[in-house]
């Protein structure tokens, strides 16, 4: 379940991180403020995400935005650490653009990396009936 939990916030992740750096990169922005657009948009997708199948199930939206914050904010936060630090820190990834194999190798390593690093947050999350654990129940 946490890899699975784990699997959804990365989708979420990935989804925001890469519209961000398209955007900041059609727009001409720097390094910092792409790399917040990104940040922001990861944390958007990976609680829409959520939202989604919680809403499906018929709950209300202001019960589904309070399960979603809790489930995912923490899940989210740390893949977003761990993966643009990643990207901070590897030699010339944060001047590749979008049309280098540089930015996308390194995107998808830091992500991978993020995902290792990110379960065992998840488990520790789901083993205290917090986290997915509570989506869990809109699931079925």
């Amino acid at each position: 379940m946490a890899a699975q939990a784990t699997l959804h916030c990365l989708t979420g992740c990935a989804i925001g991180e890469v519209l961000g750096m398209i955007i900041g990169t059609a727009f001409g922005w720097g390094n910092v403020s792409t790399m917040i657009l990104a940040i922001v948009l990861a944390f958007f997708f990976g609680y829409a995400l959520t939202l989604r199948g919680i809403l499906a199930a018929g709950v209300d939206f202001r019960t589904a935005i309070r399960v979603a914050l809790a489930a995912d904010t923490l899940s989210i936060a740390v893949m977003e650490l761990i993966d643009n630090g990643v990207i901070a820190l590897w030699p010339g990834a944060m001047d590749a653009h979008l049309s280098d194999a540089l930015f996308w190798i390194v995107l998808a390593i830091s992500l991978a990396i993020a995902f290792v690093l990110t379960t065992p947050v998840n488990k520790w999350m789901i083993g205290r009936g917090k986290g997915h654990a509570v989506v869990h129940q809109y699931h079925h």
